[in-house]
């Protein structure tokens, strides 16, 4: 099912023995736009120290509860390799945290993880010990889903809005769509883009580039924060802009 991130966000952290806190952000990898890790805001529990899950360990959400289920125990988290709130995430420091919960690596593999195209499945999958070349720097792949929102948007032709949030496969832990306030020139109207149709993203500008035209933008179809992403919208999303589906590839 298709999520907002920012509605995630603040969801309670609901492990096998307790609660760990609350989530507080997400991490994805800006090559394929796949959310690695969620980070716990754990209260006075662990203090100084950065907690991230992934995926992996994360079960069904209970979106009445705004729960989301941790497959692991306080014990199993606080044991994890330690990472400072201020540290970058190294290669090396996942390499460790993949060891100590002994889940195969996301990054061998032809699949979106691995081997697999969905997360839990490495929960189970026998452990993969092919390693890369350890690198200590942090991967500068990995960013903030709070860091994402409020980027400028550019269209081929002209300026169209900012960031307002995300949309998360909650089953792939892959961001299918920035949701993009345009009321910079079209008031109150949201629309969606996939990072797909994306033709680069600077950084340090905190600027996204897409090839579609400002006229397309404001024609297409309108993204209602308050209803649910459904196949039927993303059908008529993807018909307007003649682009296959990503689903039937």
């Amino acid at each position: 099912m298709l999520r907002s991130v920012k509605e995630i966000l603040g969801y309670e952290l609901a492990v096998q023995d307790g609660s760990i806190g609350r989530c507080d952000d997400f991490l994805f990898d800006d090559r394929d736009w796949v959310v690695r890790y969620m980070v716990a805001d754990t209260g006075k529990w662990l203090p100084g120290q950065r907690v991230l899950i992934s995926p992996i360990a994360l079960d069904e959400p209970d979106w009445d509860t705004r729960r989301l289920r941790v497959g692991l125990t306080r014990e199993r988290i606080e044991q994890a390799p330690p990472l400072a709130e201020d540290e970058p995430v190294s290669k090396q420091f996942e390499i460790d945290y993949y060891a100590h919960y002994g889940w195969p690596y996301y990054w061998v593999g032809p699949g979106t993880w691995g081997p697999y195209a969905v997360p839990a499945d490495l929960r189970v999958a026998e452990r993969i010990r092919e390693r890369e070349e350890e690198e200590e720097r942090g991967d500068p792949h990995l960013r903030s889903s709070k860091e994402i929102r409020g980027y400028h948007v550019a269209a081929a032709d002209r300026d169209i809005g900012h960031v307002e949030d995300l949309i998360v496969d909650d089953r792939e832990w892959v961001i299918r769509y920035l949701v993009i306030d345009t009321r910079n020139w079209l008031p109150g109207r949201h629309v969606l883009i996939t990072p797909v149709w994306f033709t680069g993203i600077v950084w340090s500008q905190r600027r996204i580039h897409t090839d579609l035209s400002a006229e397309e933008i404001e024609n297409s179809p309108e993204y209602d924060p308050s209803a649910p992403v459904n196949r039927e919208y993303e059908r008529r999303l993807y018909d307007f802009y003649g682009r296959p589906v990503y689903w039937e590839e």
